[in-house]
């Protein structure tokens, strides 16, 4: 993937938090430096390609609360921020250290991450069980012993 068309999806997301903060539905904490790095790649893509019917949509589609761009959106806005770094060196090269910060910001510190009740492990783990016992890292009900004989009486 180019970092135009990593770019694109960046301008995406930006817009989407847009969308969001203005309807009131951001989160209450927002993390400064992305918002920074992704409010400084918005500002040089709007100020390179102004009013391009391209972007507009894709502005569109994020009020509307789409997932990601159209197909058809994301390769409209992809030839325009390449047809405008073609033009502009200098703006091929903003832009492309515009998305080295986003991706240098927007990746977890440790590249490791887990949902609710999940455990994320950035080495090794060893869990072992010995004389009869039981070992795991999440274990729910465990009996140990000897399972009962069928037709023995239960007791």
């Amino acid at each position: 993937m180019t970092g135009i068309e990593i770019a694109v999806g960046y301008m995406f997301a930006w817009l989407v938090r847009k969308a969001k903060r203005v309807a009131g539905r951001a989160d209450g904490e927002v993390d400064r430096t992305l918002d920074g790095a992704m409010d400084q790649l918005h500002e040089l893509v709007s100020r390179k390609l102004g009013e391009d019917p391209a972007l507009h949509r894709l502005a569109e589609e994020a009020r509307a609360g789409q997932d990601g761009p159209s197909v058809r959106t994301r390769q409209r806005v992809q030839l325009a921020l390449e047809d405008a770094a073609e033009q502009d060196p200098g703006f091929g090269e903003a832009l492309n250290r515009a998305v080295e910060r986003m991706q240098s910001v927007s990746r977890p510190s440790s590249g490791l991450s887990a949902g609710d009740g999940g455990a994320a492990v950035g080495g090794n783990v060893d869990i072992r069980s010995d004389h009869g016992s039981a070992a795991a890292w999440n274990m729910g009900d465990v009996s140990l012993g000897n399972p009962p004989q069928p037709g023995a009486p239960q007791g």
